[in-house]
């Protein structure tokens, strides 16, 4: 048996946490707030440590655990909602700690659900950090294109993709979403495949959009994606899936970015990809990174991929940015282009998860995913709720500027030119 305690105040966190490393108990942060825990035998000898220290841990904050800890990542409220039976420790939109007991983690693994996972708590760790990166100088070509995403294109783009039934990945509907999309490509001047994939024992596709650079010899590959496709997980297959937020949001993104750099010609080849088959487990995603040859693979400088980026769950604009430590570099460049070019604020994790950048971490490419903040608080995706009256285009907007100044650099501008 042991015992923990949470604590918010950024200076109690820091000195407890130090008190922590020195004695041996274990704390593990999450935002704004921390957890502490010891087994119960020495939690007296760690909370004298941490009063000499200068903090002191009132008693009734403190708590028995039945367990252990650990962390579940979910989609939306999945986990929550099919086990609200759950002792819950911290909730921090997709990731939260619960205190489990051997039993209810063998139950919850036999349930092998793709809409979340419980892992054991990794102790000492950062799950999810709020991150203040230092603003930079604007670069004017930058600044241009930053300015030349419009909200009317955005919202027409949107508007269209949820105006099917449904996107579900086996559906006809799915099927005239990806020809559409594929169409708005080709009018901006890229050479467009829908490419089929495999989904269960049906057939759906990928849309690939690309744009080669003009430097000689050997190019880098930069991916801008998102997944196309929506699901009605109570209603069916061809049960109304609007998927405004889910995934309209990032799919438009994609194609608001493919317009802004239609004319713009850079170093390195640009690749947009709109996913089928996520919602059924990540199966566009999972066979295109299977189908690259080694030496494609070898170019790939980055993917940025976008699912759920428009709606507002937190007080002020938030974007997570989930990657791995592959991803570091990546995470750093969008997080300093957020401070730069938005007023959003920044959370990163390195715990990726049910999204299409975790096949590629998988094979250790450089990729993260742009999503709203508190993610769980939406409680429309998967529904025929979904819909555009839950849109801040604020906030997607921003995600999309932030998505853009990166891929931007990535190009290779040549800075000094004007915009």
């Amino acid at each position: 048996m042991g015992r923990y305690i949470l604590l918010s105040d950024s200076s109690e966190k820091r000195i407890a946490e130090e008190s922590a490393r020195s004695y041996g108990a274990h704390c593990v942060r999450l935002g704004d707030q921390t957890v502490v825990w010891t087994d119960s035998e020495e939690w007296n000898a760690f909370t004298n440590k941490a009063r000499q220290a200068g903090v002191s841990l009132d008693p009734a904050e403190t708590r028995e655990l039945e367990g252990q800890l650990y962390l579940v990542i979910q989609t939306g409220r999945a986990f929550q909602n099919t086990y609200p039976e759950a002792r819950l420790v911290i909730e921090k939109g997709r990731y939260i700690v619960v205190d489990l007991l051997p039993e209810e983690v063998s139950r919850f693994a036999e349930s092998k659900d793709d809409w979340w996972a419980v892992r054991p708590l990794a102790m000492d760790s950062v799950i999810m950090d709020i991150v203040k990166p230092e603003a930079q100088l604007a670069v004017p070509r930058v600044q241009a294109k930053i300015e030349a995403v419009s909200q009317s294109r955005y919202s027409s783009s949107l508007s269209s993709l949820v105006n099917f039934l449904t996107r579900h990945s086996l559906s006809s509907q799915f099927t005239s979403a990806a020809t559409w999309a594929a169409d708005q490509f080709q009018s901006l001047g890229y050479q467009v495949e829908l490419l089929p994939i495999n989904v269960g024992s049906g057939g759906s596709y990928n849309v690939i959009a690309d744009r080669p650079g003009t430097e000689n010899g050997v190019r880098k590959l930069v991916l801008v994606t998102a997944h196309l496709d929506s699901v009605n997980l109570t209603g069916g297959r061809e049960a109304p899936a609007p998927g405004a937020d889910d995934n309209a949001s990032g799919a438009a993104g994609v194609l608001e970015i493919a317009r802004v750099l239609a004319e713009h010609s850079a170093k390195h080849d640009l690749r947009l990809i709109l996913f089928g088959g996520e919602e059924q487990g990540l199966h566009g995603s999972k066979q295109y990174v299977s189908g690259l040859e080694a030496s494609e693979r070898a170019r790939i400088s980055a993917v940025i991929n976008m699912d759920m980026v428009a709606t507002l769950n937190t007080a002020l604009p938030t974007v997570l940015l989930e990657g791995a430590p592959v991803s570091r570099t990546l995470m750093e460049k969008l997080a300093e282009a957020a401070a730069t070019y938005t007023s959003l604020t920044v959370q990163t994790s390195e715990n990726p998860f049910a999204s299409d950048h975790v096949p590629f971490i998988n094979e250790l490419i450089p990729a993260v995913l742009t999503i709203e903040g508190t993610d769980s608080s939406n409680i429309n995706i998967h529904t025929a709720n979904d819909t555009l009256d839950h849109i801040n285009y604020g906030l997607a907007l921003d995600i999309v500027r932030m998505n853009l100044a990166v891929t931007f650099r990535l190009l290779g501008v040549n800075e000094s030119q004007s915009p």
